[in-house]
């Protein structure tokens, strides 16, 4: 069961509408969701909140040491509560997943994604949950660091907080540990697709 939700992101204004801080729009969400309020706690280095849900503490954690040291916030947390990595659901960017979409994934490679290798590093292992929230790609690899730091389109947001929506509804099978359950729920929560244009009746045509 997921013990720990972190998201991660850079702190400050100009940061916060980046697709690079999608993370932290899960976590947002998620601490509307549950009714709590992340606040500052300089002993993990982050923004934490803390509820009881079921009988089970449940922690949410934003790292405020910038994305390149996250690991410094969550392992000091867990730690601390002596939760383990595989108790513990980071919420990232995905670069390889178009916006609107979200994937659950256990472990599995970081490669590219400095946050995640602070957290591989800090915590002594990869096995962690994560949600890869899905943010396109800027199709040229040098392009990459722009595009995580600059803002989305306005239909990409909406597309990424749909995507964050959606995934909130697998949080009790999260927390219950139904890992199975909650990757379906995500990954079968595919955005809506447009419907197609009518076609015109004949009776419609403007050549009568």
């Amino acid at each position: 069961m997921i013990k720990l939700f972190v998201g991660l992101g850079n702190p400050g204004p100009e940061y916060e509408a980046t697709r690079h801080n999608a993370g932290f729009w899960w976590t947002e969400a998620l601490a509307r969701e549950l009714k709590v309020m992340p606040v500052l706690d300089k002993s993990y280095h982050g923004r934490v909140a803390r509820t009881t849900i079921g009988g089970q503490t449940v922690w949410l954690l934003e790292p405020l040491t910038f994305m390149n040291v996250s690991g410094k916030s969550v392992a000091a947390l867990a730690r601390f509560f002596k939760i383990a990595p595989e108790e513990i659901l980071v919420a990232h960017d995905e670069l390889d997943i178009v916006p609107g979409q979200a994937k659950l994934k256990f472990g599995g490679s970081h490669a590219g994604h400095n946050g995640l290798r602070d957290i591989h590093a800090q915590l002594g292992t990869g096995d962690y949950w994560r949600l890869r929230i899905g943010v396109g790609h800027p199709g040229v690899k040098a392009e990459v660091i722009n595009w995580v730091l600059k803002k989305p389109s306005q239909e990409h947001r909406v597309a990424i907080e749909d995507s964050i929506a959606r995934s909130l509804k697998a949080v009790p099978a999260l927390l219950a540990g139904e890992m199975e359950k909650a990757t379906m729920l995500i990954h079968t929560s595919a955005p809506p697709r447009p419907k197609p244009p009518r076609k015109l009746d004949p009776e419609d045509s403007e050549n009568d």
